[in-house]
């Protein structure tokens, strides 16, 4: 183990995500001496493969930019869309965020930039934004890691291409279409010379993106603070004394070990999002798919209940959907590409059930969607949803995996993630849905494109719905014809981005018992404590963001900084 012989650290954290990172890295700055231990052989967990997005209201970021935001506008905001504050968790989430983001700019290399414009998915209700809530991480150069690179996750297989090279939304354009612009190629050629320069070098390339930004700022600051890492260690137990958790099981090695803590333990394993079998303890119909890291297969829950430690599960959901498409032909991908906004919210696509029937508003959250499938499930076949579209469709915006500016796919068509059809009859008996339902939905689509209002479920009717669409599209960007044959469909299923359903704990991030006591010397942070969010999904990033202000919390409560 890294960790020297004989050396009883402060603070014991176990989990090497967004929040056991940070939780880490905090305790180290505050002078306490930390061990971090990942059960697998890399650091970032779930967090290295997302978009790595925070939903942290209140910032400096945003006032900055003229936000007229408020603390009251995003109480009201919660309040409308999750009732009222079961405890002062949410309070305290709304009041330490801007806190932990100077903290973590001033004394780390962990920074963020402010989304020009990011709506709020519930952009409808009291109290919502248009902007000044989410932010996103700075780029990150992974060769400043150093030997340290290789420890890092790499991000899915399907937001990677050229051999590992990470694509943001802005490179999607000049990628796809390097030859529309003279500022498209020599966009394309920078980014293309710079991944071949890292292929040299290194297994992929090292200009870092989204969540991989913020796991690689996470890991350069930890090694700057000379944090010790231990990977493939897995938390076994939890050791109590005096009703005291002193202390932990471990397997390192090859063998059981026993570590002791001298302040505390802190949980931040990921909660039970990369496990179908955990999740299918609380979700029906049952899943066949994650996007949540493997890792993150509920452990540390189920090891702190053993100690004592409650459950919160009256959710409004015990997990946070995604729909995604199958993409298991991939070498080294998840097997899943999560369909979050780019594809379903252009205009002409449209989403239906068994019966060919449209049963929701296609540019919803990515959260709010599965949860339209869902209910569509209870009277209709719903899983698969079908995204359909035509042949103009798919050249322009691209579908899942398949990415614009292509007119020939016909390893999607062999690896059955696409299917074609010269008609939609051929198409709907292609795919087993009802011929005459498609028929009916393509045609009732094509009218309101016409005329720019869905009247059935309002797509294109919200500035959430609209940010994601086509802006040069008329009269909405998010209605179009379904016309141009050959026909098209993709098979989406429910998948989660993480659990909800997690561990009882108060503000500072301490485990509550049964009773609602603390556990002395027991924390959590991330999907390991029952989110604040209550199985609801206000915006982007709700996930990460009280990840790394409860770990703030924890850390700053174990160094004596908050009561």
């Amino acid at each position: 183990m890294a960790a020297e012989a004989g050396h009883i650290p402060d603070v014991i954290v176990f989990g090497a995500g967004a929040g056991g990172m940070t939780a880490a890295l905090v305790c180290a700055i505050e002078g306490l001496s930390v061990l971090l231990c990942e059960r697998s052989a890399q650091v970032g967990g779930t967090t290295a493969t997302s978009a790595g997005t925070i939903w942290v209201p209140g910032t400096k970021h945003a006032k900055d930019a003229g936000s007229p935001d408020t603390i009251d506008d995003v109480r009201r905001y919660l309040d409308a869309l999750i009732g009222p504050a079961t405890d002062n968790r949410r309070d305290a989430y709304l009041e330490t965020g801007r806190e932990m983001l100077e903290y973590l700019g001033r004394k780390s290399e962990v920074k963020f930039s402010l989304y020009a414009r990011h709506p709020d998915y519930q952009v409808n209700r009291p109290g919502a934004t248009l902007a000044g809530r989410a932010l996103a991480p700075l780029p990150f150069d992974g060769r400043l890691l150093g030997d340290d690179f290789k420890l890092l996750r790499p991000p899915i297989g399907e937001f990677m291409a050229l051999g590992g090279m990470m694509i943001g939304r802005d490179d999607i354009e000049p990628l796809s279409r390097p030859f529309g612009s003279l500022a498209s190629f020599r966009k394309a050629l920078s980014l293309v010379w710079r991944q071949a320069c890292d292929r040299l070098k290194y297994p992929r390339g090292t200009r870092l993106l989204m969540g991989n930004a913020l796991a690689g700022r996470l890991l350069a600051s930890l090694k700057a603070q000379h944090v010790s890492i231990c990977v493939d260690t897995a938390l076994q137990g939890l050791v109590i004394e005096d009703g005291r958790v002193t202390g932990a099981d471990i397997y390192a090695d090859g063998r059981p070990q026993r570590l002791t803590a001298r302040r505390g333990i802190i949980i931040a394993t990921g909660g039970f999002g990369g496990s179908v079998e955990r999740m299918n303890d609380y979700v029906r119909p049952p899943l066949a798919d994650a996007v949540a890291f493997k890792g993150a297969d509920g452990d540390g829950i189920r090891i702190a209940r053993a100690a004592g430690a409650a459950i919160e599960d009256d959710h409004a959901s015990p997990v946070f959907w995604s729909p995604v498409s199958r993409t298991p032909w991939l070498e080294g991908g998840r097997g899943v590409y999560p369909h979050l906004s780019l594809d379903r919210s252009k205009p002409g696509l449209i989403a239906v059930n068994a019966a060919g029937r449209r049963f929701v508003d296609e540019a919803l959250s990515y959260h709010d969607f599965v949860v339209g499938m869902h209910r569509s499930h209870e009277t209709v076949p719903s899983i698969p949803t079908w995204l359909i579209c035509d042949s103009a469709f798919l050249y322009k915006y691209g579908l899942g995996r398949i990415p614009p500016g292509r007119r020939r796919f016909g390893w999607a068509i062999k690896n059955n993630y696409l299917v074609e059809a010269s008609s939609l009859e051929a198409l709907a008996k292609a795919i087993g849905v009802d011929a005459a339902g498609l028929s009916d939905s393509v045609a009732r689509n094509n009218r309101y494109a016409t005329t720019g209002e869905d009247p059935d479920f309002g797509k294109g009717s919200t500035e959430f719905d609209r940010n994601n669409g086509d802006p040069r599209h008329t009269p909405n960007p998010c209605l179009g014809p379904i016309a141009t044959a050959p026909y098209y469909a993709m098979a989406v299923y429910p998948s989660t981005l993480g659990s909800s359903v997690g561990l009882k704990c108060d503000a500072n991030g301490r485990v509550l018992d049964a009773n609602g006591a603390p556990i002395a010397g027991l924390f959590a942070c991330g999907n390991d404590m029952a989110s604040v969010m209550r199985g609801t999904y206000p915006g982007p990033g709700i996930t990460i963001g009280p990840a790394m202000v409860f770990a703030y919390r924890a850390a700053m409560a174990i160094a004596g900084k908050i009561g």
